[in-house]
């Protein structure tokens, strides 16, 4: 539970909030609600399929033991795909909180880096990971305090939820799906658990509403204090809230925490999708020369570096929004894939209802998304499936000369 905790209280919140108030008002807590049942079905089928195939690889393996290896490389490039957004909004996230007039060259400086720590073979240590959760935690405590005591709150910013169309209360519910970013990890630990059939399913449950509590809690604290059109117009929504009353002087709180938490996220997610690029490369599924691996610090220095580019070309071309709804777009695709996996699974009834609740909750949260955001995701995955067909199509032809 403490693992799920820790990987859902990170940087997302601190962004989410802005993108989801432009898209459903004061409706994003309903929004929220929406985004927290999806994450909670994804979890719980990851967790199934996690019990027969305990492997790192997540839904990659899923999907290709499953439904077979085209839907394993499209889990595995929409994670990626995702991620590598997941990542350019988090070094906005860092930008934005740390040094808002230079955010844009922050975030690329802040990734760079990282990949630099990366290629170095420093791992972030369990320590650093309950420090820096922590830090989050009290500056969203800071957050809720200052933004209820500074003496702006008013009840009437509360008023218009449930006015929202439906298309704008999942918009806003895709939007917060990114802020739920890591629950399935908990999936990831049915081999170190006594009695995992039932504890696992208790730790995502019991995570996800503890999880879910406190971003309405800080969700609600903000509206009132600011109004959503405020947090719709700013790049550090939490900021923005706090700042507003009296007790400003806490803004500075709230801007360390978020941009410690990015940094934190970011490092952890830079760490991740090399690893997994590597994977794939090494199973023939993305480049071979991606699988190399350093001598010296063993690690998969040409992926990382690979992963620390492409993030630098998001964050110099896109923003904060777009990447998050990209990310969100690619990600639930994956967990799309990990819930039609389950939908094979046999065995329970209970088990086959939350995987159809997740696989439709995907598509239809997805599809709720902008729809520049979408066309972009769909893209993505569609060169990624054309590249796979290409893949299969050169290595069926037979040998000549």
């Amino acid at each position: 539970m403490v693992l799920g905790l820790g990987s859902m209280l990170g940087a997302g919140v601190f962004a989410a909030f802005g993108p989801a108030a432009r898209a459903a008002g004061p409706s994003l807590l309903i929004g929220l609600g929406v985004a927290a049942v999806v994450a909670a079905c994804n979890a719980a089928s990851s967790a199934r399929l996690a019990a027969l195939y305990p492997s790192s690889g997540g839904t990659y393996v899923y999907g290709r033991e499953r439904l077979g290896p085209a839907a394993g490389f499209l889990a595995g490039w929409a994670f990626v795909a995702g991620k590598l957004a997941s990542c350019a909004a988090m070094a906005f996230t860092f930008g934005a909180y740390a040094w808002p007039a230079g955010a844009r060259g922050l975030a690329i400086g802040a990734v760079i880096a990282l990949v630099a720590v990366n290629l170095g073979g420093v791992a972030k240590t369990a320590l650093v990971t309950r420090a820096l959760v922590a830090v989050t935690v009290v500056a969203l405590v800071v957050c809720v305090v200052a933004a209820l005591g500074g003496g702006t709150v008013d009840g009437r910013q509360l008023s218009g939820v449930g006015d929202a169309g439906a298309l704008d209360i999942l918009r806003s519910a895709g939007f917060l799906f990114f802020a739920f970013a890591g629950y399935a990890r908990i999936a990831t630990l049915g081999e170190e658990v006594r009695d995992p059939a039932r504890t696992i399913p208790r730790a995502i449950g019991i995570a996800l509403t503890a999880v879910l509590a406190v971003y309405a809690v800080v969700g609600s604290a903000a509206l009132l204090a600011v109004g959503a059109p405020a947090l719709a117009a700013s790049a550090t929504p939490l900021r923005t809230a706090v700042e507003a009353g009296s007790l400003h002087g806490l803004g500075g709180v709230v801007r360390a925490g978020a941009a410690v938490a990015a940094l934190g996220v970011l490092l952890s997610l830079i760490t991740g999708i090399g690893r997994t690029a590597f994977a794939m490369a090494a199973a023939g599924d993305l480049p071979r020369p991606l699988a190399a691996v350093h001598e010296r610090t063993r690690v998969p220095h040409v992926a990382e570096a690979t992963v620390g580019a492409a993030v630098v070309a998001i964050v110099a071309t896109a923003d904060v929004r777009g990447a998050i709804g990209f990310s969100s777009v690619c990600v639930l695709a994956y967990y799309a894939v990990a819930n039609a996996s389950a939908l094979t699974l046999r065995g329970s009834r209970a088990g086959t209802a939350v995987a159809a609740l997740g696989l439709v909750g995907c598509i239809v949260v997805a599809a709720a998304l902008p729809g520049q955001t979408l066309v972009a995701g769909a893209v993505a995955l569609g060169v990624g499936a054309a590249a796979y067909a290409a893949r299969r199509l050169l290595g069926a032809r037979p040998a000549t000369g």
